[in-house]
């Protein structure tokens, strides 16, 4: 007999059938809905943003995963640790691929992944909203930059290795597969 899926489990593959960027998406929602700014949430604002999101759970089931998260029971998760719990780590050849992947990004061994590493890494040229003028290198360099920069308050255009790990970490989440996703991260960065 299979074991039961735990509440976590079940709200996770609800994130992940909304796409690659979901755990992101929800994270950014999560975001808008913290009303006081303290990066964190209490169930009100937790529950508000699952029904925002699209996610169709019920108060109770939307308590029973914000209880898993919220340990010490003082009533509010927090933002980011809620993100990290939900998306999982990532496997040991998992992350071996994606730290192979950050010493080809940070060319310069800065310990920063930034506007002069990513010119040095990506062609923009056969970018098609390049290519039909939509924007410029510099726009393009930017947006690619944001991937791993979710919040937008703490954005520098300077990608840290933690911010690096965590993205690829979420693009994991939804990859089911050990062979697609180093194979995705070998395309991606040439390893």
């Amino acid at each position: 007999m299979a074991a039961k899926a735990s509440p976590i489990d079940i709200f996770r593959k609800k994130v992940l059938e909304r796409g690659a960027n979901s755990i992101k998406g929800i994270g950014r929602t999560f975001r808008i809905y913290d009303d006081d700014g303290s990066k964190n949430l209490n169930f009100e604002e937790f529950f508000e943003g699952v029904r925002d999101y699209g996610l169709e759970l019920t108060e109770a089931q939307a308590k029973e995963v914000f209880c898993e998260f919220d340990k010490d029971g003082s009533g509010e998760v927090s933002i980011d640790e809620f993100l990290i719990g939900l998306r999982g780590d990532l496997n040991a050849a998992r992350e071996n691929l994606v730290k192979q992947a950050w010493k080809k990004a940070d060319r310069d061994g800065s310990n920063v992944f930034d506007m002069n590493d990513l010119k040095k890494v990506y062609d923009v040229s056969r970018h098609p909203k390049f290519q039909n003028g939509d924007m410029t290198k510099e726009q393009i360099f930017n947006e690619f930059l944001k991937t791993f920069e979710p919040d937008e308050a703490q954005r520098d255009g300077k990608v840290k290795y933690e911010e690096f790990l965590n993205y690829y970490a979420g693009v994991s989440a939804s990859i089911d597969n050990d062979a697609y996703f180093a194979l995705m991260m070998r395309n991606a960065w040439k390893l």
